[in-house]
């Protein structure tokens, strides 16, 4: 019991800061059309310019002005790059996005260096929130799943209950019909470019102070948002809520477990012996197969379902 409920709550944290990642990624997507590449670099920027603004001005100061300077920094990138890309196609869009993630790691090599930085947390958000079982839970796990939380409502609620949020949902299927009622659509995706990747920057700057602020923090989370947003379905905002859960629950309590396969099997009554084709993998313990288990779940999801779980876009 006390296995389950630990694994839970710790998946569902993990699970929330991939969904603040999936989300700008996935709102990205779904209105302009973009694959950003670039994204996850965002999220590494957000962590270290958060962490530069806390030794100034304290984690709090940072957690708010990051995201916001990310967030113009993301607005113009697509207003003086990706837009004049834009018009050549989908590949030219991945050549761009590409490598303007790996300029953004050289970039920040050179202004912070190649050792992760000591961005720590407030006292506060150190202190255990409750006991359960004699094992402490964190103040910062359960902050980081409230601000998920009022980030899904934040963009549900401009999406669907706003004038800018019906002209961004409109001038993805009808630009023509919405520039004719004398709206700037280049402008409304030079908004959600910046949006997106504000939304980014802030998971950077809670998740560079939970976890490491290094220069591969993007590439070791990256590969994951994009599993994510295939899972839940490409442009399904509510598609990369459930699919952020699903892995980090999934993953997190994979990551606990000792037992092999093969282990597993024999309590169900299988007897698994040397002899079987495959007992190397099945004898592996599923620790080691955690971080397999999203592309597993990804080739599986494509197999049954192509749109993903909640997607909608053909």
């Amino acid at each position: 019991m006390e296995f389950a409920v630990i694994n839970l709550l710790n998946g569902l944290s993990y699970g929330m800061l991939l969904f603040m990642l999936a989300a700008g990624l996935t709102l990205i997507f779904s209105m302009m059309g973009v694959l950003n590449f670039a994204h996850v670099s965002f999220y590494m920027l957000g962590a270290y310019v958060g962490y530069s603004i806390s030794i100034k001005l304290g984690f709090w100061a940072g957690l708010v002005i990051a995201p916001v300077l990310l967030g113009f920094l993301g607005a113009a990138v697509e207003r003086y790059g990706l837009r004049s890309v834009h018009r050549h196609g989908h590949v030219h869009e991945l050549l761009y996005t590409f490598g303007l993630a790996y300029v953004a790691t050289e970039l920040v090599q050179v202004i912070w260096g190649r050792a992760p930085v000591p961005y720590k947390l407030p006292a506060v958000l150190e202190q255990p929130l409750f006991t359960l079982f004699s094992t402490t839970f964190p103040v910062y796990r359960a902050f980081m799943i409230l601000t998920a939380v009022a980030m899904l409502g934040a963009c549900f609620a401009v999406l669907k209950f706003t004038r800018i949020g019906l002209v961004i949902q409109a001038a993805l299927t009808h630009p023509s019909m919405v520039e004719s009622l004398g709206h700037d659509v280049p402008r409304v995706f030079m908004l959600v470019f910046g949006g997106g990747s504000a939304l980014a920057a802030l998971a950077g700057a809670i998740g560079g102070s939970i976890f490491s602020t290094e220069p591969s923090m993007a590439q070791s989370i990256g590969s994951i948002v994009f599993v994510v947003i295939v899972i839940g379905g490409l442009g399904s905002l509510a598609g990369a809520f459930v699919a952020s859960l699903l892995i980090g629950i999934v993953q997190t309590t994979a990551v606990a477990m000792d037992q092999s396969l093969a282990t597993l099997l024999k309590a169900l009554g299988i007897d698994v012996g040397p002899s079987v084709p495959g007992y190397a993998v099945l004898s592996t313990s599923i620790a080691q197969l955690a971080p397999l288990l999203p592309y597993l779940a990804m080739v599986l999801i494509l197999t049954l379902r192509p749109r993903g779980l909640l997607g909608t876009r053909a």
